[in-house]
C-alpha cells in the first residue's frame, strides 16, 4: 500500500516506528522546542516556528507555552484560536480547530489509536483518526478529545472531560466518558 507515511495519511494501519515518520516528528520537536523557548512577548501571536510547522496557522492565533504536537503538519487553525499552556495535540491525522475556539490548560487532542493486539502494539502498529473542532468551542482545562471525534460549533467541553463521541452544536458535555448536561 506504500510507505508508512502514506498509510498513516490514508487512515490505514501503519507502523509509527519508521524512519520517515521519525524525521517528521523531529522537525516538529525542534519547532516546538523553539516556540517553547521564546520569551512571552514573542508568543503574543502565533510564533514563527509554529507558523512554519502547521498546515494552516490561521490568523490572530495564540499558542501558549509549553505546547507539544507530534507532527504539526496536520494542524489547521481558524482565526483567533487560543490554545492555553500545556496543550498536547497528537496530530497523526488532520486536526481542524475552528474560528474563535478556546482550548484550556492541559487539554489533549489525540488522533493515534494503537492496535488492540499486544504483538502488533509492541511493533508500533497504530491507526490515525482525524479530529474536527468547530467554531467558538470551549474545551476546558485537562479535557481529553479522543481519535475520530467531531465537536460541533459552540459546544462546551467541561474541564477534565474525556470526549469519546461526537458532540452536537451548542451542547455542553462533562465527565468520563463525557455526556451532555
Amino acid at each position: 500500500m506504500g510507505t508508512e507515511r502514506e498509510k498513516m495519511e490514508a487512515g490505514a494501519w501503519y507502523s509509527c516506528l519508521d524512519d520517515e515518520l521519525e524525521a517528521l516528528r523531529m522537525v516538529a520537536l525542534n519547532a516546538v522546542h523553539a516556540h517553547n523557548q521564546l520569551p512571552p512577548s514573542e508568543r503574543r501571536t502565533l510564533s514563527a516556528p509554529l507558523r512554519g510547522l502547521f498546515a494552516d496557522p490561521g490568523t490572530n492565533c495564540l499558542v501558549e507555552a509549553p505546547f507539544h504536537c507530534s507532527y504539526g503538519r496536520n494542524i489547521h487553525l481558524g482565526t483567533e484560536v487560543f490554545i492555553n499552556s500545556g496543550c498536547v495535540i497528537l496530530d497523526s491525522a488532520p486536526v481542524r480547530i475552528g474560528d474563535g475556539t478556546l482550548i484550556g490548560t492541559g487539554a489533549q487532542i489525540i488522533c493515534a489509536d494503537h492496535h488492540r493486539d499486544p504483538v502488533q502494539r509492541r511493533a508500533g502498529i497504530e491507526i490515525a483518526h482525524p479530529v474536527t473542532i468547530g467554531a467558538n468551542v470551549w474545551i476546558g482545562a485537562g479535557a481529553l478529545v479522543m481519535p475520530g471525534v467531531t465537536i460541533e460549533a459552540e459546544a462546551i467541553i467541561g474541564a477534565g472531560a474525556v470526549v469519546t463521541r461526537d458532540v452536537a452544536a451548542g451542547t455542553t458535555v462533562v465527565g468520563v466518558p463525557a455526556k451532555p448536561l
